[in-house]
């Protein structure tokens, strides 16, 4: 098989697999490597005098090094430099075909050689995320003795996909992308050069401006785009590769975007960030790169409904009705007419008004919880509604809220130890604004709370508004502008029931069809964790996920 044209890996490689010299008709990025440092462009902070990188081409130190870096960067052509030193046995594998018994058999060749005073073993293996577990465990013990000189190339993050103690044996070297100046000035040298096309045809300004855009800093890209151009323009008896021809010969860009890789992360939290920030065209750009990359819709819509509850909420309750309408209308139409429907609900989700109040209240009552804080339900709150129970009080002093003419009323909700825990602060954003001026009435009355108290309450809430502030900070929880709990000092009477129903069998044995009032999750059913932000939780996307360790 041969990997890019560059080397001959024999199925199983063999541990003398040599580095041939491109051919003439193989294509043109081949053609056009690099033979020494100086013609490498790019990643001018590799390659300072005694930089890692020139002691790994030179072989003036044996080091172990991972190369990471986007497609078209130069991982390969620094492997073909490496293979061209002296002194130096070079073996090269892929690892989309070798195994553990194929790296074993060239561990084992290269300690037999060791011993008996041969050449040092530089292993390359390409694609190295692609080993499993096992495969990277097989070459820790000949890393860390030094029985080869291991050089690995990778597109993924290896913080992800290569294991910790394979990552800590090696340099990482990180290669960037080329910046437009890099590309133009390779694919001029391929015009011109005798490896390239020798002159055999112009490249027109325009054209060239073309290749670059294409190749989004990829030098192989716009080599391949540039080879394909000069053979239409001969074949046509042109002399020059002008714009339409390059138009013809390549159309559309190549995006860089993995499902499974680090490219599908960084895009997604820019995604998610651009909504946060309220910038809807950044938004709609990197959902047309995900859409473009074939990025499943569902996930898209997911991420969307997440979003409106994590980082709208209440300042736009609308915006989980709009994200779930377009969660919908993907499951049901499909791409690509569905893009449509996901550019509304990021327009929306991008400009609406942002409030994370819901986010950090449930962070909040979570860490609350997990601190071992809330204790037993309070006997009125508890099911009546079997036989028995009204021996055991349950239901007993229950007060009905719609017995009351306003519909609250003064009552005990939650456990002894959290009476004082106020966990949904409403910002003064969007709809939510409505919010900050009843939360705080309702708690006084459901507190009987009279109004010249107002002062006291907030003074004995504040012990534990520090312990949820703390509670947010281990958790990861991000504060939220605080609410006054008391209110509106001049609200009238003390939030007491005007006769309001007392015990809940003797007001409402009657029910028929409302049997436990407010008791829609008394069946256990899960409710769902606390929302994150945008990473990897669901389908590597949400919560401290986006920002990846």
């Amino acid at each position: 098989m041969e990997m890019d044209g560059l080397f001959s890996l024999g199925s199983p490689p063999s541990p003398g697999d040599a580095l041939t010299p491109p051919a003439d008709d193989s294509p043109l990025p081949v053609r056009m490597r690099p033979t020494s440092l100086d013609e490498l462009v790019g990643q001018g902070h590799l390659l300072a005098p005694g930089a890692p990188l020139r002691q790994l081409v030179t072989g003036a130190s044996p080091m172990s090094v991972i190369l990471w870096g986007p497609p078209g960067t130069g991982k390969t052509t620094i492997a073909h430099l490496v293979a061209g030193a002296t002194n130096r046995k070079f073996v090269a594998m892929s690892a989309l075909t070798a195994g553990v018994k194929d790296v074993r058999a060239v561990i084992d060749t290269a300690r037999r050689e060791r011993r008996s005073g041969g050449p040092p073993t530089v292993l390359f293996i390409d694609e190295v995320h692609r080993f499993s577990k096992t495969q990277q465990d097989s070459l820790l013990a000949a890393v860390e003795d030094r029985t080869v000189t291991l050089l690995a190339a990778t597109t993924e993050n290896p913080y992800f996909s290569v294991i910790s103690p394979l990552l800590s044996r090696c340099v990482l070297l990180t290669l960037q992308a080329l910046d437009d100046d890099d590309v133009r000035g390779l694919l001029r040298r391929a015009v011109t050069d005798k490896r390239g096309l020798g002159g055999a045809v112009t490249l027109s300004a325009e054209a060239e401006d073309h290749f670059v855009r294409l190749a989004s800093g990829d030098v192989r890209k716009a080599l391949t785009a540039l080879e394909a151009a000069a053979g239409s323009a001969m074949a046509q008896g042109l002399a020059e590769v002008d714009l339409p021809t390059a138009e013809k010969a390549v159309d559309v860009a190549a995006v860089r975007y993995d499902r499974d890789g680090d490219a599908h992360y960084d895009i997604t939290s820019a995604f998610i960030k651009s909504m946060r920030g309220s910038d809807p065209d950044a938004a709609l750009h990197w959902l047309a790169r995900m859409l473009v990359a074939g990025e499943d819709p569902r996930f898209i819509a997911r991420r969307i409904v997440i979003f409106a509850s994590e980082d709208v909420g209440m300042a736009d309750p609308q915006a989980l009705l709009v994200a779930t309408a377009a969660a919908q209308a993907v499951q049901t139409i499909g791409l690509p007419e569905c893009q449509l429907n996901l550019a509304q609900a990021v327009v929306h989700m991008a400009t609406a008004p942002k409030s994370n109040a819901v986010t950090t209240a449930i962070g909040a009552a979570m860490a609350d919880v997990r601190a071992g804080r809330g204790g037993p339900v309070p006997a009125h709150l508890r099911d009546a509604h079997y036989p028995g129970a009204r021996g055991l009080g349950h239901g007993r002093g229950y007060r009905y809220p719609h017995d009351d003419q306003r519909g609250v009323v003064t009552q005990q909700y939650v456990p002894d130890d959290l009476v004082e825990a106020e966990y949904y602060r409403p910002t003064d954003h969007g709809a939510e604004r409505a919010l900050a001026d009843r939360v705080p009435k309702l708690r006084r009355i459901v507190r009987g709370l009279a109004a010249p108290a107002a002062a006291t309450f907030r003074s004995s809430t504040a012990a534990h508004g520090d312990r949820v502030a703390e509670a947010r900070e281990e958790s990861g929880v991000p504060a939220s502008p605080a609410v006054s709990p008391a209110g509106d000092p001049s609200e009238e009477g003390t939030g007491r029931a005007a006769g309001g129903a007392a015990d809940d069998s003797e007001a409402r044995s009657s029910a028929t069809t409302t049997e436990r009032p407010g008791a829609a999750a008394e069946d256990g059913t899960d409710t769902g964790s606390a929302p994150g932000e945008d990473g990897r939780g669901d389908d590597s996307g949400s919560a401290a996920g986006e920002e990846r360790p």
